[in-house]
């Protein structure tokens, strides 16, 4: 079978609820710049999300907090250029919604202006299901997120999974019929006990999205690099990696520098050349000089 699909419709907010309806899994990656879009897109994902993640993955912060908007929406604009067919969706950077609904609005905005975006995604419930509320009535499609909320972690008990005792389980659950009832299409839940998340879903009608959720939702999503192995950091529970692409990066890096040091490379095949006399009036010319 061929790695190559042949082109897929655009897929639209309605497409994901129809897939819930239908017991159909949904598929969403992250991508962070033209080609892993490209990928995205030619392997026939129905959602990419432009993640937050992106400061780690790609520009070598050390967590989500410090990326700035205009960061993020340059990244989320090589994705634009790169795919085609799945619905995309970028993180709204902490710091760029919080302080009030105009701000939030605002910010959402400049994603879909600037980097053409379909819809933005904002972390947890209470003040975010309000900033939410206000994109939507903006006419900006908002995609929520509960459970483990990664801006927010240091200050809810660190990166570890949400959900583990009832009370806090039943926290996750209200998060996300707020987030809901504020117009939210689509909601991401990340590190949640399977138990929890069972007995959460049937009281969500949107589409759930899991990451680190289990299998009952109506969905999964992966970081890109995580998923490929790119990334060399460590992985969280929830990851697989389904190939090992930086070690094949940096066999083929490795070879280059072995065949550039020895003079195997360029090759004449590699090389350009001129005609005979050409050449010889070049000589001339420069003995001439």
């Amino acid at each position: 079978m061929s790695a190559h699909r042949a082109a897929a419709p655009v897929v639209r907010i309605a497409d994901l609820v129809a897939k819930k309806a239908r017991h159909e899994p949904i598929v969403m990656v992250t991508a962070y710049d033209h080609p892993s879009a490209q990928v995205a897109d030619a392997a026939g994902v129905d959602v990419i999300l432009i993640g937050d993640s992106a400061a780690m993955t790609v520009l070598g912060y050390d967590s989500t907090v410090p990326v700035t908007i205009d960061e993020m929406i340059m990244l989320a604009a090589a994705v634009r250029r790169g795919a085609t067919a799945p619905l995309l969706v970028a993180d709204l950077p902490f710091g760029s919604y919080e302080v009030s609904d105009q701000q939030a609005v605002a910010t959402a905005i400049r994603f879909v202006k600037e980097a053409g975006c379909d819809a933005v995604k904002l972390e947890g419930g209470g003040q975010s299901a309000s900033r939410a509320a206000a994109i939507v009535r903006a006419g900006i499609p908002v995609m929520g997120h509960v459970g483990l909320t990664p801006q927010t972690a240091n200050a809810t008990g660190g990166f570890r999974a949400r959900g583990q005792t009832a009370d806090d389980a039943v926290a996750v659950l209200r998060a996300a019929i707020e987030l809901e009832e504020a117009g939210c299409f689509a909601i991401v839940a990340e590190a949640i006990p399977v138990q929890a998340c069972a007995a959460i879903m049937p009281r969500i009608t949107i589409p759930v999205i899991g990451i680190g959720a289990g299998p009952d939702t109506d969905g999964q999503v992966l970081v890109f690099h995580d998923l490929l192995g790119i990334f060399a950091g460590p992985a969280a529970r929830f990851v697989r990696r389904y190939a090992n692409v930086r070690e094949t990066m940096i066999e083929g890096v490795t070879a280059y520098a072995d065949e550039v040091r020895s003079g195997a490379y360029p090759a004449p095949e590699h090389t350009y050349g001129m005609p005979a006399e050409e050449a010889s009036r070049l000589r001339e010319h420069i003995t001439a000089m």
